[in-house]
Parts: C-alpha cells; sequence; structure tokens
C-alpha cells in the first residue's frame, strides 16, 4: 500500500458516515408527502410500487428497476444466502418478473430453492421497498415477448455466455461472442435459448420503507395470503424503524 493510499484509507471513517434521512414534503418526492401512510396502499401493492419506480425514473435515478435478488445456495457444508443485482422486467398484482440463464447459480439456486427476497433501493429519494415470497418460472409464451424487447446485442450475449462458469480469460470471453455473433449471422429472429427464460416472485410481504429524521423510519409491511392477489386479501401493519 503506498502512502497515499494509507493517507486515504485512515482519513476514512466508515463508522462516522452518515445521512440525515427525511426531506420537506415536495423536495424529492414529486406528488407526495413525506410521510409514508398507509392510505397510500388502498388499491394494492403494486401500483405504489409502479408509483415510485416511475417517481425514481423521473427523478433521473440510473436503472430505478435494479433490485437486490436474495436466495439459497444448497452448498456442501450447508445452506448459505446470495445476492446480486437485477433487473425488474415486468411487475404485475401476481408479482415481480426478471429474467435469466436457467444453469447460472441464481438460477440453480432458485430450482433448488424456489423462495426469493428481492430489494429496489433508491438512496436519493430515501426509499426502498422489499418483496418476499415464493418463485416459479414464468411461461415460455411471456418470456418470447420479453425477449423480443431485447436489443440484439443482448440476445447474442445470453446465447455465448455459460453464466457464473469459470472462462480463462477475458480473450476467451469474447471469442465465445464472436464465435455466436458468427453463428447467428443473416438470422434476423434469434430464438430464445432452452436454458433461459423468466422467474416471477409471488409475494408474501412487501415492505415499503421511507427513510425519517433521526433514524425513525416509516416502514409499512403489506402480507398476502397465499396466491391471493385481492386489495381485501391483504393485511397492512406499520412497523417500528
Amino acid at each position: 500500500m503506498t502512502d497515499l493510499e494509507k493517507s486515504v484509507t485512515s482519513a476514512l471513517d466508515i463508522a462516522a458516515m452518515r445521512v440525515e434521512y427525511g426531506v420537506d414534503a415536495g423536495d424529492n418526492h414529486p406528488g407526495r408527502e413525506t410521510d409514508l401512510d398507509e392510505s397510500w396502499l388502498a388499491d394494492g401493492w403494486e401500483p405504489l410500487l409502479r408509483t415510485w419506480i416511475e417517481e425514481a425514473t423521473h427523478a433521473g435515478l440510473v436503472d430505478p428497476n435494479a433490485m437486490v435478488l436474495a436466495t439459497v445456495e444448497l452448498t456442501p457444508s450447508g445452506p448459505k444466502p446470495a445476492t446480486r443485482t437485477v433487473l425488474c422486467k415486468g411487475l404485475s398484482p401476481e408479482g415481480v418478473t426478471f429474467y435469466t440463464n436457467f444453469e447460472s447459480l441464481k438460477g440453480l439456486a432458485l430450482t433448488a430453492t424456489p423462495y426469493a427476497s428481492a430489494t429496489l433501493v433508491w438512496p436519493a429519494l430515501s426509499r426502498q421497498v422489499t418483496v418476499r415470497g415464493p418463485v416459479h418460472r414464468v411461461s415460455p409464451e411471456v418470456t418470447e415477448v420479453y425477449w423480443r424487447s431485447r436489443p440484439r446485442g443482448s440476445r447474442l450475449g445470453a446465447w455465448a455466455s455459460e453464466q457464473s462458469r469459470v472462462i480463462g480469460s477475458r480473450a476467451e470471453l469474447d471469442r465465445r461472442m464472436a464465435e455466436t455473433t458468427e453463428r447467428f449471422t443473416g438470422v434476423d429472429d434469434i430464438p430464445v435459448p432452452p436454458f433461459w427464460g423468466g422467474f416471477q416472485i409471488r409475494p408474501e410481504t412487501v415492505e415499503f420503507w421511507q427513510g425519517r429524521r433521526s433514524r425513525m423510519h416509516n416502514r409499512i409491511r403489506v402480507t398476502l395470503e397465499p396466491g391471493a392477489t385481492d386489495v381485501a386479501a391483504m393485511k397492512v401493519e406499520r412497523l417500528q424503524p
């Protein structure tokens, strides 16, 4: 470590890092009061989550549909949690949908233990939402519709990459992409790989979090009956921060 690196490291006090959450109404929450209220969920969890994603988009945040996905991996020493960031590519009263390689680490984990938690975080708006519940694969028809919306390069990448597998070098990965590009030269309608598709989390709980001053945050949890999408079938509770 250089003297400069040591200087930066010693000057960085991670424990002292903190942000005072909570802003006056209208500062960063267009059309919303600062306090998250149970009445905002009168129409269900999905409309509010959709509104928050839209407001994050209008605020100019990068990847407002990004979410940290947590799964359980079964290892020789026992089950272990694993997290990574994916993009929410579908939102409906039935659940939250994302797409991946079924043979990736997360794909294998979800096949073995079909349950997940996903958190969308927007620090600039002092908001986050966590969705937890069982997971199932979406139909091939749904996957096909989304696949057709992907850029050609993303389709080629899905075919070229054995996601999560070890590879010797960047050059080898680039070679695989070049070979895949050559393979599909002249093919306008690149098909969906048989090992690729969508997963949907069907929420058992959805928790909305909004930062407030003095760490007295707003937390409201929605609990849904298994398989229910009707607003009357959900329970709304306020949690202590």
